[in-house]
């Protein structure tokens, strides 16, 4: 055995423990807390220029929704906590009406999420993504995948919010009252 070996177990086990601790942890410990006002460097240059087909396969650059708050949220059909807060989600968008733009972005296959759309009666955008959108997801604070992943920006484009895990009406409001 070399005596490189138990560093490396060491190193193992310091990264499982920290996994899991990360798991345990939940959405906290990604950073899942609402930051009342952001900076004009927090402003997330490669989110503004990405682009994703809505359900009819067309290209829809997230740029189009720029200028009121938006609140963007990634999510799955098989993701039982996303499909919890759909609801709250289309709740609050007829509630508040044109004050804040609601965007999905499903990371799902676009059959199935046509089909839960039409169940839900989605009414404000959802694309589909797949790499690009889990890339875009980690590029913006969720390092570890987890899902559901919900953006709040203002309407300049700054980064309130990010929320891994289910973002309950009361959650939601919280971060949405000072921007609306």
């Amino acid at each position: 055995m070399k005596k490189s070996s138990p560093y490396l177990i060491v190193a193992a086990v310091a990264l499982l423990a920290g996994g899991s601790v990360a798991w345990w942890k939940g959405p906290s410990a990604i950073g899942a807390t609402a930051v009342a006002t952001a900076p004009a460097a927090n402003v997330a240059p490669g989110l503004w220029q990405a682009s994703f087909n809505d359900l009819q396969g067309k290209s829809q650059p997230l740029v189009q929704w720029r200028g009121k708050p938006m609140v963007l949220n990634f999510w799955a059909t098989w993701c039982a906590p996303c499909r919890e807060e759909m609801p709250e989600f289309v709740e609050t968008q007829k509630a508040l009406g044109d004050k804040v733009r609601f965007v999905g972005l499903a990371i799902d296959n676009p059959a199935d999420v046509q089909k839960f759309v039409k169940e839900l009666g989605i009414a404000y955008p959802v694309l589909v993504g797949e790499q690009t959108a889990l890339e875009l997801m980690r590029a913006e604070g969720n390092n570890i995948g987890a899902l559901p992943f919900t953006l709040i920006y203002d309407a300049q484009g700054n980064k309130v919010a990010a929320h891994a895990g289910r973002l309950d009406k009361k959650m939601l409001a919280a971060y949405l009252d000072p921007l609306t």
